[in-house]
């Protein structure tokens, strides 16, 4: 007399389960999709707020620097040299300390230019600097 369940040991798998495949792989997607977001947002950034508002910035403080495509730039309408850039912009500081500057930007002109633009004016000591945009349209 057999027993059933020596019977059933002896007879070979005919169908692979893949309910455990199917469990480990929901829970490696899982994992993959709580871990993704983690690394994409390396850099940890807090906002600074202060309770302090700002002056208000008078007309003939501001200067306006523009940059287009080719990387001709203007301050005021008046074309300066990158290599002159520096000390044009130092000189506009120790004219008017308050001094306050606006850069049109170019929409076609690289961003590492623009933040080339941007470090010069920092070495000059400008602190109070804007960047004009255009309101988009909506279609």
């Amino acid at each position: 007399m057999r027993r059933y369940s020596q019977r059933q040991n002896l007879s070979t798998l005919s169908e692979i389960n893949i309910t455990p495949l199917l469990d480990l792989a929901f829970v490696l997607l899982i994992i993959f999709m709580i871990t993704t977001p983690l690394l994409e947002n390396s850099v940890n950034l807090i906002i600074p707020s202060s309770g302090a508002s700002n002056a208000p910035v008078k007309a003939g403080q501001v200067q306006t620097i523009s940059i287009d495509r080719r990387e001709t730039i203007k301050i005021n309408d008046k074309t300066v040299a990158a290599s002159d850039l520096v000390v044009r912009l130092a000189e506009l500081k120790r004219a008017n300390p308050d001094v306050a500057i606006v850069i049109r930007p170019d929409r076609d002109l690289p961003v590492q230019k623009l933040i080339s633009l941007m470090d010069g004016l920092q070495r000059a000591g400008i602190s109070k600097v804007g960047i004009a945009t255009k309101a988009e349209t909506s279609k």
